[in-house]
């Protein structure tokens, strides 16, 4: 059983061993979250190059070497060698570093979801590693429910959240609030591309509560 769990990977030193296309999409999802990537393989993907050459990525051209994992808050071990895998591994356990083996669950200590992403929300699907075609299918289906709507939906309450929290005192009240605005009109305003219309919207609902509190 595994323990579901976000990280916030930023300015941390995160390795990837290997250059291959799996090792590009893995360094392309850690600069997303701001993460210091450590490239280590004797070739990689033009890509990866590029990004080394932008500064981007610290890129070392050459097999990996004991002691290159010393500093890292994660491992992602992607390279076709599987003695070389099995060193990495090695040593992320010897070191108490989470690793993560592409196709080899085995020489993992953590394992990556298939991840639907509507801006700031996140939905992460697993199935424990036992068919990632399956938790590639579902994500599918929930990405035709929770459509960019979703995301405009986030920003909003994003937006409102500080003066939601100076205007309703009690969390319990701010609970009730927030499900009003969640079970309102506001998605389909959204989704039929009424974004100002949605946020009157929210502004209403907001208005109408904290009256709605004054009087009781």
């Amino acid at each position: 059983m595994f323990y579901p769990v976000y990280l916030n990977l930023k300015g941390r030193r995160v390795v990837v061993v290997g250059g291959g296309e799996v090792a590009e999409r893995k360094t392309e999802s850690l600069l997303d979250t701001g993460a210091s990537v450590l490239v280590i393989s004797p070739e990689v993907t033009p890509h990866l190059a590029a990004l080394a050459e932008q500064k981007r990525i610290e890129l070392r051209k050459r097999e990996y070497s004991h002691g290159d994992c010393a500093d890292a808050a994660l491992i992602f071990s992607a390279t076709d060698d599987s003695e070389v895998s099995r060193n990495v591994y090695g040593e992320a356990m010897a070191r108490g570093i989470f690793i993560n083996t592409a196709d080899q669950p085995a020489l993992c200590s953590f394992i990556m979801p298939a991840v639907l992403r509507r801006g700031d929300i996140g939905v992460a699907i697993s199935t424990s590693g036992t068919s990632p075609a399956l938790a590639s299918l579902l994500r599918e289906k929930i990405s035709k429910i929770v459509g960019p709507e979703y995301a405009q939906l986030a920003e909003l309450l994003s937006q409102t959240r500080s003066e939601i929290r100076g205007r309703v005192s009690s969390e319990r009240d701010r609970r009730e609030l927030h499900y009003r605005i969640l079970n309102s009109d506001i998605i389909t305003m959204l989704k039929a591309n009424d974004p100002a219309g949605a946020e009157r919207r929210l502004r209403q609902i907001v208005e109408d509560f904290v009256c709605q509190q004054k009087t009781q």
